[in-house]
């Protein structure tokens, strides 16, 4: 079995991370809509480069690496205080999918931050295989769905009415972890 772990992203690495992290969302994208998806934040990307880049600003960004070799990306923003913590972005190089990497980086966050109260994270209604993941593999439930009659209150961004055209929308996940 492949060993997964999770590096610190690096300066130098950050316009690499940013462009797989694209490729990966594109990816999923196409593979539910192919070509005629408008599901697209900013120059034909699903999510863009400024929300990827304040991610890793406010928050902990790694590297999912197989062996040493980099096979997707994750940002997580740490509450230290509440232990509320928030997935911010995960992600697995499309040709290294169906591994069992993601859930082997989840499990390893998981260990990196033992005291973590509540975990939660959001994806687009459309990506149905992050839905089966966050739910089936890793343990989260849906606990709210953002869309045009009940837009996300905690961010400004997906709370405008243009974000949630053609019956978009995002779900929220929660994952509560037990007290250790």
């Amino acid at each position: 079995m492949a060993k997964i772990t999770l590096t610190p992203l690096t300066d130098d690495d950050r316009e690499q991370f940013v462009l797989d992290n694209q490729r990966a969302f594109k990816y999923g994208a196409m593979e539910e809509f192919g070509l005629r998806d408008a599901h697209y934040e900013e120059d034909g990307e699903i999510i863009s480069r400024k929300t990827i880049l304040r991610s890793i600003r406010d928050g902990a960004a790694y590297r999912i690496r197989e062996d040493g070799q980099i096979v997707g990306g994750i940002v997580l923003r740490i509450d230290e205080k509440t232990q509320h913590n928030h997935l911010d972005l995960l992600f697995v190089c499309p040709d290294a999918h169906s591994k069992g990497i993601g859930c082997a980086a989840w499990k390893e966050v998981e260990r990196l931050y033992p005291d973590t109260k509540v975990w939660e994270t959001c994806t687009p209604y459309f990506e149905t295989r992050n839905i089966h993941f966050y739910v089936n593999k890793c343990g989260f439930h849906i606990v709210e769905f953002f869309n045009s009659h009940h837009p996300d209150p905690h961010d400004p961004e997906t709370g405008e009415e243009e974000n949630y055209e053609e019956g978009g929308g995002m779900f929220r996940f929660e994952k509560q972890m037990i007290s250790r």
